[in-house]
């Protein structure tokens, strides 16, 4: 294959990762070299099979990437490849936006499916899964964060999150520690770890208990010796437990030392 072949071929497995077909790519590709062509020049600088070039032309023509003369016999132009590969990705972008939409649909209707009598408790290892995992999960709340934050592992992440959704949810955080100013719309009790409770870098790195719409619930503990790990649930016994614990740690933070 001679050089402008290599590079027909490239241009053509580039196309078809914008969503065309191998045909449509080399019939588009054609035509740029050479606009105004008749579907027998498309066939003959292209290599498409004559049978196939009118239904890919017709193809190419829905997808706003080549225009038809009104002439006999009908020229073709290819629409400027600026313009066609812009019009190419926004129709990727469009695809996914609506791919998105349905899957969360999806995901937040079989969100609290239980299959019989067992509640399903998952388990996430690595910090930077569970800081994914965690920010989505701060990021779609719609009524309530509820969080016991005796770790810094994760402090510079979760609070500008927090801060973004300080006037559209109601937030409760009770912690050892916070840095910079505390929003007014968020209640944040700062007090250290109970006797016998501290935690500290040379001892453990601590753990997070987050409470999400009264729904949902996140734990995370980690150390230096044994790495980060959480487990996520949306199980009502698995959220109920924890929002006993939350409420017993949230009296004792607002009480005065």
């Amino acid at each position: 294959m001679d050089e402008q072949g290599e590079n027909q071929a490239t241009i053509a497995e580039s196309l078809k990762s914008l969503g065309l077909t191998k045909y449509e790519a080399l019939v588009y590709i054609a035509l740029v070299r050479v606009a105004g062509a008749t579907a027998t020049e498309i066939h003959e600088l292209s290599g498409v099979p004559r049978a196939s070039v009118y239904p890919v032309l017709d193809r190419l023509i829905q997808k706003n990437l080549v225009s038809v003369s009104n002439t006999s016999p009908k020229h073709f132009n290819p629409v400027r490849p600026d313009e066609g590969v812009a019009s190419l990705m926004k129709s990727i972008e469009s695809d996914a936006v609506s791919a998105r939409e349905g899957l969360n649909r999806i995901y937040m209707e079989c969100a609290h499916f239980e299959r019989g009598d067992q509640e399903l408790i998952w388990s996430t290892y690595g910090e930077e899964n569970i800081r994914i995992r965690l920010l989505d999960l701060i990021s779609h709340a719609t009524e309530s964060i509820r969080i016991f934050f005796y770790w810094g592992g994760l402090r510079k992440q979760i609070i500008p999150v927090l801060e973004e959704k300080k006037n559209s949810v109601s937030i409760e955080v009770v912690t050892d520690h916070w840095e910079g100013e505390i929003p007014e719309s968020m209640n944040v009790w700062i007090k250290k770890p109970p006797g016998g409770h501290d935690i500290g870098p040379a001892k453990s790195l601590g753990g997070v208990v987050f409470l999400v719409d009264g729904s949902k619930a996140m734990v995370i503990m980690g150390s230096e010796e044994e790495g980060t790990s959480a487990l996520y649930s949306e199980a009502r016994g698995f959220v109920r437990f924890f929002t006993v614990y939350w409420n017993f740690f949230s009296s004792w933070a607002r009480k005065k030392a």
